[in-house]
């Protein structure tokens, strides 16, 4: 480890501790989203009863939709609290003064934010959706194991780049917060990440001749490509093809957010006497 990547390396493991303390929280939460899921798989199993071939399964579908409330806090809702707090009360300024570079130290702070709340949901919905359920007699209604050995590789990397591409989104909401100086700069985010990551519908279900655009637009990397990897739906070169699409946006979101928040910065003024 080399001295530079400590104090970035330490602000991940405080955060990620003092994440995980918030348990009633995430208890909340996972009841929630257990509630959500159900009703969200009785309106796709009436969907598919009336509907034709899709491409899709109503297996898949549904164990789609558990993926997407296990891992529901790993999106990207809106900017970093404790900076939106700092930039309306304006010691934002401070972070000019840390020893450290200031994107790699909000990323960081992000990336614990994001993989500690879903940590702490994601295991007690895999026990409810993917092991009880079976249990009682409703496998039809429960998380499916993945598609194979491969797919279950692909799925982790796959998510480990939804977690960074979450994460470096997270940072362009922090500046839009602090160059308006206001949190209510990034309450546009959810209507992106609800239509245009798959949440609210699949993507693969949408019309065939927008594919093209939702298969390449940032928000599926968040959602639609890693759990249609879970499961096979993507496989094959569309499998790296996905893979590619996150790296590229994952890639473009910090070049550009490095840029934005360096002039975004340059603007905050100190005054003191």
């Amino acid at each position: 480890m080399t001295a530079a990547a400590k104090p970035y390396l330490a602000i991940l493991s405080a955060r990620f501790s003092l994440m995980l303390q918030y348990r009633m929280a995430a208890l909340a939460g996972f009841a929630t989203q257990c509630w959500w899921g159900v009703i969200k798989i009785m309106v796709m199993a009436a969907f598919f009863a009336a509907s034709g071939r899709q491409p899709m399964s109503l297996a898949q579908t549904i164990t789609y939709i558990w993926l997407g409330q296990a891992f529901l806090a790993l999106l990207p809702w809106a900017a970093d609290a404790d900076i939106a707090v700092a930039a309306e009360t304006g010691n934002v300024g401070y972070e000019r003064l840390r020893p450290v570079d200031t994107h790699t130290f909000w990323l960081m702070r992000a990336v614990a934010w994001r993989a500690a709340n879903t940590s702490l949901r994601a295991v007690p919905m895999f026990a409810i959706a993917g092991v009880l359920l079976p249990l009682v007699g409703l496998g039809a209604w429960s998380w499916q194991p993945p598609a194979s050995l491969i797919a279950t590789g692909l799925f982790a990397l796959s998510l480990t780049l939804t977690a960074l591409l979450s994460s470096s989104l997270t940072v362009l909401l922090n500046c839009a917060v602090v160059a308006l100086k206001t949190r209510r700069a990034s309450n546009f985010a959810p209507l992106f990440v609800n239509t245009l990551s798959g949440m609210i519908v699949p993507l693969a279900l949408l019309p065939s001749w927008a594919q093209g655009f939702l298969f390449w637009q940032p928000f599926a990397g968040l959602v639609d490509i890693p759990y249609r990897i879970y499961f096979g739906n993507l496989a094959g070169p569309a499998t790296y093809a996905g893979l590619v699409a996150q790296s590229l946006w994952i890639t473009i979101t910090i070049v550009g957010g490095r840029a934005w928040l360096s002039r975004v910065m340059d603007r905050v003024e100190m005054q003191g006497s």
